[in-house]
């Protein structure tokens, strides 16, 4: 289950990080895709790879996503964006499937009440959160306090 949780936003993570972090690269993205410099340059960039990587797969209109780099690493966040989670929901299936049941317990959680609900509401809320922070402080966060 965690890996799946991690599947999207390592995508998009790695395709932006590695799409400023190599100096060639970084190099063909500000001077011929970004039509935007600075924090919006970067929030057109990570909005193309968070798209890409949930198979939306639209773009700001300020980002040229017609370049070598770009096409190839859409492309493959898009692709293993579509068939990661769904390899590995299927093997979250087949380990569920192939445990046993056990007798509920005190210390058994009910998956039925609203405490349950609360729980997980909140810890994907936390983890979504504290996922995307750091890039949101970096791109739109950063663009608004400027």
């Amino acid at each position: 289950a965690s890996l799946y949780l991690l599947a999207t936003p390592t995508l998009v993570l790695l395709g932006v990080g590695a799409s400023f972090a190599i100096p060639p690269i970084r190099d063909e993205i500000e001077n011929v895709s970004m039509l935007n410099p600075g924090v919006h340059g970067f929030s057109e960039v990570l909005y193309a790879f968070t798209s890409a990587a949930n198979n939306n797969g639209s773009a700001f209109a300020g980002l040229t996503a017609n370049t070598g780099w770009l096409d190839a690493a859409l492309a493959v966040a898009m692709l293993l964006g579509r068939f990661v989670p769904i390899v590995l929901v299927l093997a979250l299936a087949g380990s569920l499937a192939a445990q046993g049941t056990l007798p509920t317990t005190a210390g058994t959680l009910p998956t039925h009440r609203p405490q349950f609900v609360g729980l997980l509401i909140g810890v994907s809320i936390i983890f979504t959160a504290l996922t995307y922070f750091p890039v949101l402080a970096l791109g739109p966060l950063a663009e608004g306090l400027s």
